[in-house]
């Protein structure tokens, strides 16, 4: 990177979306600078913020070609620029590349996120009804992934696994953990490939760095506990 090219900014919150391209970008090995958005002010509902994702989610990154909003988005944004973590784009896996990183932003994390916000999805007594039935639709999705890396392509080799397997790391720790104190519907033991690739995926630097900076504790995918981060809130 020229000194006349600043460096990549990503505006983040601990163990949030944004935790998915700190693990790229550890992986990468590129400069960036981190910017914390306090979740319990709103501060990602601000105007300077709303102006880079009109959205007001997290996460977002500065680049040389101006903000790049939704986590899979600005995945897919470092892995063509930077010509790794993915197939590139003459490549034959390429499609199959894209397909299970949608998958797993359009389908796994979202329904995660409708477990982990179930009330505010369908308010009162008929919530739980709805997160049960939420559950069951991850726990297929889960099953799909489970038969899926049993024939693991190259890609997404646990060595160096790419932003699909990055992101997917990630998914199965909120998995795990969320919404607080509602963790017994979920074993990981029960898919065996989904734990072997998270415990090969936590041993690797890039993800031990992104542990420490924020406060993930030592199996942070396999064995998850709630963040205890230096800076910020999980909440």
């Amino acid at each position: 990177m020229s000194s006349e090219t600043p460096p990549l900014r990503i505006y983040y919150a601990p163990d949030s979306a944004s935790l998915v391209v700190r693990l790229a970008l550890e992986e990468l090995g590129v400069a960036y600078e981190t910017v914390l958005m306090d979740r319990k002010t709103q501060g990602q509902r601000s105007p300077a913020y709303l102006r880079r994702n009109p959205h007001g989610l997290i996460p977002v990154i500065d680049t040389p070609d101006g903000p790049v909003f939704e986590t899979a988005a600005i995945l897919l944004w470092l892995a063509d620029r930077h010509r790794a973590l993915a197939p590139t784009p003459d490549s034959p896996d390429r499609g199959a590349c894209l397909g299970w990183l949608f998958f797993l932003s359009n389908t796994l994390h979202a329904d995660l996120r409708m477990t982990f916000y179930a009330d505010r999805f369908v308010p009162g007594p008929d919530s739980a009804g709805f997160l049960r039935i939420t559950r069951h639709r991850i726990t297929g999705h889960l099953d799909r992934v489970e038969a899926w890396l049993a024939g693991t392509p190259a890609w997404i080799d646990p060595e160096r696994p790419g932003i699909v397997g990055l992101y997917l790391a990630v998914l199965l720790r909120w998995a795990a953990l969320y919404p607080v104190g509602d963790k017994d519907w979920f074993d990981l033991s029960a898919w065996p490939n989904l734990a072997q690739f998270a415990r090969r995926i936590e041993t690797l630097p890039a993800a031990q760095r992104a542990s420490a900076a924020e406060g993930l504790g030592p199996t942070p995918f396999s064995a998850p506990t709630y963040c205890n981060p230096p800076e910020g809130s999980a909440t």
